[in-house]
């Protein structure tokens, strides 16, 4: 396929991909540094700022993938008028409005990746138009123009002279990811080098390759999805479910750098077999009745699993698919026995929202009176919510076992009994339990500890889900009902953590046990099934066969949908015998009819 004849999104698509395998061996591989992304996006044909680098790689960064990578790419436009003229600026050093030879000399020459005299006089005699053996500005645009193009160009040959690469994903799929390769002209790049750093990479080639794939054989489906507004109740509460056995407790959801999401895992016990009634829902704190929490549009689920010793090895009991407004629910008999809750959200509608130029909040303040710090009214309110998703049982105390899952959280650490102790001599209590008092009094004395410095107050609350202006826009509260009529269920929070295998395998055999499953043909041993639920359609793809395949993914005529992708058109590599789950769609807007379009294509 020609490049005329494919479509803008796909000439992104192959464009960001080459650009990643130039650095990377798989696009399976993550981004583990600064350098690493500043590299990648250079080969895209950008000349990173480190104020855009800041944006993108801050002190909690990790690890970014190659999804990441790709909505970095559709967010920040190629270099513009303003940062060319201030890295024209620096390079000249004297300040006259020219670069001259010796000045561009000294810089390819002398840092990140040197290049020869050579190659400094074959760029300088390229660009220089008027032969005044400098150059002016005008000048200087196109040779940054025409680097940043071949260095497209070389990065796609790389991708179209590779078999291999060509037949490698786009996306970051799979638990057993290549690792990651340098090439040795990174190695030497240099903390505060982008800028010059775009002038030194390879334009040796400005051929334009066709496309890396060809589509060997699809299959499509397209699903109309009425409005929730019009889905008649097919699960109604019981009416006497108030005088059922009843436990709850509550929890969040919160979204990590990487994009996994990671919530409580918790512990079903039921003394006797019995009827149960299950639900969980976001939980709304908002203190104003017409304005409810930001959360509340995001989906809920909870996965019910046999608790066996081996998670992985663990079977699907239920999942609670039927809806009620914000609540999903779940209604069946559950044997004696332990059972383990897993709750899941697609992501579809939990997304990296934090936006870097916002200005931060102020937290502190010294009192003018008495010269003492004291938090200001924002952050006592930011202090107060995280009080209340953390206050798990909701008796408004804090027991060790709860305020450990702030500590885990925010430090990696846990508070022992000793430290408790310290804790409560010092900090408003009650019935041996922090309360909510105690722990604004814990906060200030961290920030006076600190002699008001907010860094790392600031740590704290990027952990809990809030952005720089105080608003938790990275989190999502949810609350667990159990309600069992003949008997009290006992149910206990296990353990903070992404449970993404686990998730992942309870997804694929509750997905392939009740999907429509589509052979694709011309491919042996893969299929593609389809689950259409009370409010969200997810699919698995099965490889079954000897080899890796590549499938492309398009949802380009998919209306009024969003995706746990966050992307129209994507694609994943599944390994040989091998399962993966490929995606989920829920509708942007719940309120209107929805239609799920999707062609998968095998792609080489």
């Amino acid at each position: 396929m020609l490049k005329s004849h494919r479509t803008e999104e796909e000439n992104f698509y192959i464009n960001c991909r080459a650009a990643y395998l130039a650095v990377f061996k798989s696009s399976l591989s993550n981004i583990t540094s600064r350098e690493q992304l500043c590299h990648v996006l250079q080969q895209a044909g950008h000349n990173p700022s480190q104020k855009l680098l800041n944006k993108y790689w801050t002190p909690r960064t990790k690890r970014l993938n190659f999804d990441d990578f790709c909505e970095i790419m559709q967010k920040e436009k190629p270099t513009e008028h303003g940062e060319i003229l201030r890295v024209f600026t620096k390079l000249d050093i004297n300040g006259d409005g020219f670069i001259s030879h010796k000045e561009l000399h000294k810089v390819l020459t002398t840092s990140g990746e040197k290049m020869t005299d050579e190659e400094v006089n074959e760029i300088f005699s390229s660009f220089d138009i008027n032969k005044d053996g400098k150059l002016d500005y005008p000048e200087f645009c196109r040779m940054l123009e025409s680097t940043a193009e071949q260095c497209q160009a070389a990065a796609q040959e790389k991708l179209e002279a590779d078999a291999k690469l060509k037949r490698q994903n786009f996306g970051n799929q799979s638990d057993n990811s290549p690792k990651t390769t340098t090439p040795p002209h990174q190695e030497s790049l240099q903390k505060g080098e982008p800028d010059a750093a775009l002038l030194r990479r390879d334009s040796r080639s400005s051929s334009r390759p066709s496309s890396a794939r060809s589509r060997r054989s699809s299959i499509s489906m397209a699903i109309t999805m009425a409005a929730a507004s019009t889905r008649s109740a097919k699960l109604l509460e019981p009416k006497s479910l108030q005088e059922w056995h009843h436990s709850h407790l509550k929890g969040c959801f919160f979204l990590e750098e990487d994009g996994t999401i990671v919530s409580l895992q918790y512990r079903l016990h039921i003394s006797q077999t019995t009827t149960v009634y299950l639900t969980i829902q976001p939980l709304n704190l908002s203190q104003t009745p017409d304005k409810p929490s930001p959360w509340m549009s995001v989906d809920t689920a909870l996965l019910v699993l046999t608790s066996n010793e081996g998670k992985e090895d663990s079977n699907v009991v239920c999942v609670t698919e039927l809806r009620d407004k914000e609540k999903c629910v779940w209604k069946g008999e559950l044997s004696e026995g332990t059972y383990i809750l897993l709750p899941l959200s697609t992501g579809c509608r939990l997304v990296r929202s934090r936006k870097p130029e916002l200005t931060a909040a102020e937290l502190v303040y010294r009192n003018q009176d008495s010269g003492e710090l004291e938090l200001t009214k924002e952050f006592r309110a930011a202090l107060s919510t995280i009080f209340d998703v953390i206050d798990l049982d909701g008796n408004d105390l804090l027991s060790l076992e709860e305020y450990n899952l702030f500590e885990e959280r925010t430090s990696g650490e846990k508070c022992d009994e000793d430290a408790w102790a310290v804790c409560k001599e010092n900090f408003d209590t009650k019935k041996n339990m922090l309360t909510r008092q105690g722990f604004l009094e814990l906060n200030l004395m961290e920030a006076n500890d600190r002699e008001g410095d907010p860094r790392d107050l600031w740590i704290t609350l990027e952990a809990m889900g809030f952005n720089r202006a105080l608003d938790m826009v990275e989190a999502c509260p949810f609350i667990i009902d159990v309600h069992c009529e003949d008997v009290k269920p006992i149910l206990q929070a296990v353990n903070l953590e992404s449970a993404a295998r686990t998730l992942n395998t309870a997804l694929q055999r509750s997905v392939i046990s009740r999907g429509e499953a589509r052979p694709i043909k011309g491919q042996d041993g893969v299929t593609v099934y389809t689950y259409r639920g009370e409010s969200r359609i997810s699919s698995v793809i099965a490889n079954k066969s000897n080899q890796r395949v590549v499938v492309q993914v398009n949802n380009e005529q998919s209306r009024n949908c969003v995706n746990s992708r966050g992307l129209s058109v994507f694609a994943v590599e599944v390994p040989a015998r091998t399962k993966i789950v490929c995606q989920h769609v829920m509708p942007l807007n719940e309120k209107q009819e929805w239609i799920y379009s999707c062609l998968e294509s095998i792609v080489s």
